[in-house]
């Protein structure tokens, strides 16, 4: 599919929805236009209260807050997870003796974890960061490993004949062969990295967009809530595009369809 007509079709599904959004909203087709607004509040005045924040100022430093929270997660998370991905899928009976543990660890509630890490880190940024390495470091763990593990054995039974050691491989077959499961996770993970700084943020903080919400909708501003969503939704797909680029870079010697998104 063209490109341009991708994006037509992307921005096509974002107008129905937001004039589906305003004839909820704004008439009487699904019940009292002012109690509908109450509860999902209107198109207009959610972009009213995003211009309000950028024009005024306010957005800018809670914004950095927030993003600097999910920066840190991300590449913390996502570099802890590729080291020890790579190590654990090189070294199979050290994976199987962790292998519960790790699991167990995957399967606890976030959330519970985050009031744990307040305590741990205070109210400041890394609590935040904590709560967002959780989320971030198990997605890319399990992908490394999985990348690691489907690795092509003709392929590296070929490299071990020509004699590449044990860095040759690492570089020239499994670091390849895992990129394409790194890359997958790491789009994910950026979310979640988001997530986990907006949450804290929610829990116990005194700046950062997860404050904003929180505040607004403390205050009953549903705008403010719907405002500080979509702000984040929007700054988490710019972050995304990014990692596209990257990735189309960095796998530039696969077949076209296998990293096009």
């Amino acid at each position: 599919m063209k490109s341009w007509l991708l994006l037509a079709l992307q921005v096509g599904v974002a107008v129905v929805l937001i004039l589906a959004w305003h004839v909820v909203s704004t008439t009487n087709l699904f019940g009292d236009p002012k109690t509908m607004a109450f509860f999902f509040s209107t198109p207009s005045d959610v972009a009213a209260q995003v211009w309000d924040w950028f024009q005024g100022g306010t957005i800018w430093y809670n914004l950095w807050i927030t993003l600097s929270e999910a920066a840190l997660s991300f590449v913390i998370g996502a570099f802890a997870a590729l080291v020890i991905g790579f190590w654990f899928a090189r070294k199979p009976m050290l994976a199987s003796v962790f292998d519960p543990y790790v699991k167990g660890a995957n399967a606890l509630p976030r959330v519970v974890l985050a009031p744990i890490f307040t305590l741990w880190f205070g109210l400041g940024i890394w609590s935040k960061v904590a709560l967002g390495f959780t989320l971030v470091f198990f997605i890319v763990f399990f992908n490394v490993v999985q990348g690691v593990k489907e690795v092509d054995r003709t392929v590296l039974s070929n490299a071990r004949m020509l004699g590449l050691n044990e860095r040759q491989l690492l570089r020239h077959v499994y670091l390849p062969s895992a990129l394409s499961w790194v890359f997958s996770s790491l789009h994910t993970s950026i979310g979640f990295a988001v997530v986990g700084a907006v949450v804290g943020e929610y829990l116990g903080s005194a700046a950062g967009l997860g404050y904003l919400i929180q505040q607004a909708e403390g205050m009953f501003d549903v705008a403010g809530v719907f405002a500080g969503m979509f702000v984040l939704a929007a700054f988490v797909i710019l972050i995304d595009w990014g990692v596209t680029i990257a990735e189309r870079r960095l796998l530039v010697w696969q077949p076209k369809g296998h990293h096009d998104t």
